[in-house]
């Protein structure tokens, strides 16, 4: 019904209009008794042997909602109905801020992608957590946190720790978003002398905290084997708890879509279809590389359950969907946790 009826009138629309439409509906039709029992019997599958235990948490199942879709933490309760295991928040920044001008946001039909420079639009970081308080745990919380557009580059690891320390008790795990294409000062963020300037400091606030968090570092797709060396180095060397792969792409070759057409839209990070081969070979270097020294969130490209299976298959923990849940809509994650419980 998503694909054949709904998808198509929404697809008539600017995505980011549709996008914001589409929450109010959700959040409308939740507050219309049963509606949330119904949408979670229709696509939730509650299975024990779906369970995961990574990085010290239970999933409920392997297949999580990514970062970008759900930025202010308005939704996770009524998303988690859809049947994901866990859901990521942000990317939160300590102030609110408008992002990139419109129009920022475009679909590939042809593709099955997205093109992106949203700029880190969000809230901020207290109406986050004022929307993390009415959690209702049903679902594990991810915090992706970052900086904000104008802050100086020596202020960059401050921003990171004022996040992470307000969300540390509304989180299960964060993730330090380094590799937007859509930042400003985007060289430093993946500088390895600066990343490990950034995770030693996070770290050490973790522990202060009387329960200390996982703490994920989110990489590009577009690195070379060399630059993913360094990547399982640095994780390695630092502890991080785990690796999500991968962000957007800030590569165009290979689409059917004209050139023309890429010209128009301009500069952004690409998602969906065009990048599930690129972020599974990055999935499969590293776990190979690491000899599986550490957990990894593969995200990138997945559409169908085949293509969270070959996500696994490279090495994922587990994975996270978005533009695979804008294309196919909410069955996607029931299909791939059916996939999962045949294999089992």
């Amino acid at each position: 019904m998503y694909k054949s009826l709904i998808r198509p009138i929404l697809f008539w629309f600017d995505p980011e209009e549709v996008h914001h439409f589409t929450f109010s509906l959700i959040r409308i039709l939740n507050k219309i008794p049963l509606v949330s029992q119904i949408i979670k019997k229709l696509y939730t599958i509650e299975d024990a042997r779906l369970e995961k235990q990574v990085f010290g948490l239970t999933f409920k199942n392997p297949v999580g909602l990514a970062a970008g879709f759900d930025k202010n933490a308005v939704l996770y309760n009524e998303l988690s109905s859809f049947g994901f295991g866990f859901i990521e928040i942000g990317t939160v920044t300590p102030k609110g801020q408008a992002g990139n001008p419109k129009k920022r946001l475009f679909r590939l039909k042809e593709d099955q992608g997205i093109i992106n420079r949203m700029g880190f639009n969000n809230d901020g970081l207290e109406a986050a957590i004022s929307n993390l308080k009415k959690n209702k745990g049903h679902v594990i919380i991810g915090g992706n946190i970052g900086k904000n557009t104008h802050t100086k580059p020596d202020d960059y690891t401050q921003d990171y720790l004022e996040c992470f320390k307000a969300l540390h008790p509304y989180v299960d795990y964060f993730v330090l978003n380094v590799s937007c294409p859509n930042v400003s000062s985007h060289a430093k963020l993946n500088d390895k002398d600066y990343l490990e300037e950034l995770i030693g400091a996070v770290q050490q606030v973790n522990k202060d905290f009387e329960k200390q968090k996982p703490i994920l570092l989110k990489i590009a797709p577009d690195l070379n084997d060399n630059q993913l060396d360094e990547i399982v180095e640095l994780v390695i060397a630092t502890k991080l708890d785990g690796v999500i792969a991968s962000n957007t792409s800030i590569d165009r070759s290979g689409l059917k879509v004209s050139q023309e057409h890429l010209e128009t839209i301009g500069n952004g990070g690409l998602s969906g279809q065009p990048i599930k081969d690129k972020s599974t070979r990055v999935i499969k270097y590293l776990s190979e590389k690491s000899n599986k020294a550490f957990p990894i969130i593969g995200v990138g490209g997945i559409h169908s359950a085949k293509d969270a299976l070959e996500k696994l298959d490279a090495g994922a923990d587990l994975i996270q969907v978005y533009t695979g849940f804008i294309y196919e809509g909410p069955q996607l994650i029931k299909s791939i946790n059916k996939s999962l419980l045949k294999r089992v």
